[in-house]
């Protein structure tokens, strides 16, 4: 599948220092180690509504951990998934008369529109479930063969055969200090798990299973919906977790840097990709697994069921330029929910504006101290309001100071910002 153009990235002088994350799977904050090649996955989208803000939150975070390794000198490879079969999009195609394959492709088109505008550096590989079949249904078949799955039968006229992953086998592995075990990525008890696992996609009470919290790793076909050659498992298509796991060690090291997405992943989802990936590797998944908040609208949950999503595609429509709707959504940091207002977008025009216009008074001198501050605020814990309120700072002073613009620090800011922060100035 294609990715999307990335921008020119300016180079700046000097780099960044270490970046420090709060790591979800350590309960606090962790410094990511210098390397000349850093690692990222970050969960892309179910085609069905793209691409909505706290989408655009989660991408929009993790583009500045790219951006700052990249400040660093590090190569980063960075891959990203198309969930481009399952059960919602399956859902509303029957719900709206579409074709389920051209509602995931039109989504898909639309996404890489709005990541583009929004000036989102691309993942170097982009890759849907549906080409990925393939490469899952050989490590199911490994599962099955080591014991860390299991088939179950049909009930209530439903086929033989699905498979799923044996939660307790796994979490059995082994003693290393490395190995996984349920729990290891979220910190959740059992008892935290299984109402979280019912609403996010699982089926505690599917009878048959040895486990309610053991995650579907094969769905077998089922009349009326798309399924693959399965080889040994038989038709059918994969379950999600399995997807992300086999995307990711196909063109990730093992460990990777960063397991990354939106705080509605870390269980079931990375916590039971962490484990597919142990007993597929013997190895950790991720050094560091890092999440967003959620974001609402004006104080009400944001979500498709309840249908107040706020999609960047319709705001680029209304004429918004995709840079503010970029400074607006870096103005709440990562880890923190957050709501959607009219009120922030119209902040954030304002920033624009008046961050073009500190550029004709640039004082001399003033960019490399501004330049160092934004680093050191990008570097603890990606704190981009942190960064913004410094170049809010530099702009008041270059507008009150009423100079003639230095040229160089004049490109310096304007290459910072772009840079670090994706905003062409």
């Amino acid at each position: 599948m294609k990715s999307w153009t990335t921008r020119p990235v300016p180079e700046l002088p000097g780099q960044m220092p270490p970046v420090t994350i709060f790591d979800t799977s350590q309960g606090g904050p962790a410094t990511i180690l210098s390397a000349p090649r850093q690692s990222m996955y970050v969960c892309g989208i179910t085609p069905y509504d793209a691409t909505h803000m706290g989408h655009a939150a989660t991408y929009l975070a993790f583009d500045l951990l790219n951006r700052a390794w990249r400040d660093a000198g590090s190569q980063v490879d960075y891959v990203q998934n198309v969930t481009d079969v399952d059960d919602p999009l399956l859902e509303r195609a029957t719900a709206t008369g579409q074709d389920w394959r051209e509602l995931a492709v039109d989504q898909t088109d639309l996404f890489r529109e709005d990541m583009e505008a929004l000036n989102v550096i691309a993942p170097a590989h982009y890759v849907g479930a549906v080409e990925a079949i393939e490469w899952i249904v050989p490590e199911i078949e490994r599962l099955l063969r080591d014991g860390f799955a299991y088939r179950v039968d049909g009930v209530n006229g439903e086929p033989d055969g699905d498979v799923y992953y044996d939660v307790a086998a796994a979490d059995s592995q082994g003693q290393d200090v490395e190995a996984w075990e349920l729990g290891t990525v979220s910190g959740l008890s059992e008892e935290e798990m299984l109402p979280l696992f019912a609403e996010r996609g699982g089926d505690p009470d599917r009878p048959g299973k040895r486990g309610k919290l053991d995650p579907l790793l094969w769905r077998v076909a089922r009349p009326g919906e798309p399924h693959w050659d399965g080889s040994s498992l038989g038709d059918g298509r994969p379950g999600w977790h399995i997807e992300c796991t086999v995307i990711a060690q196909r063109f990730l090291p093992s460990p990777f840097t960063v397991q990354a997405g939106g705080s509605d992943l870390i269980f079931p989802h990375h916590e039971m990709g962490a484990g597919h990936w142990y007993s597929l590797s013997g190895e950790p998944m991720a050094r560091h697994y890092a999440h967003t908040g959620m974001v609402g609208l004006d104080g009400a949950k944001m979500s498709k069921s309840l249908g107040n999503l706020v999609l960047v595609s319709s705001l680029r429509r209304e004429g918004v330029e995709p840079a503010a709707i970029r400074l607006a959504v870096l103005a709440n940091h990562y880890r923190e929910d957050w709501f959607w207002t009219g009120q922030l977008l119209e902040d954030a025009t304002r920033r624009l504006a008046a961050w073009r216009r500190a550029l004709g008074s640039a004082p001399e001198g003033s960019a490399g101290t501004l330049l160092a501050t934004v680093r050191e605020r990008l570097a603890d814990d990606l704190d981009a309001p942190g960064a913004l309120k410094a170049i809010d700072g530099w702009a008041a002073k270059a507008v009150e100071a009423g100079q003639t613009a230095s040229p160089a620090d004049a490109n310096l800011v304007s290459d910072l910002v772009n840079a670090l922060l994706g905003v062409e100035l």
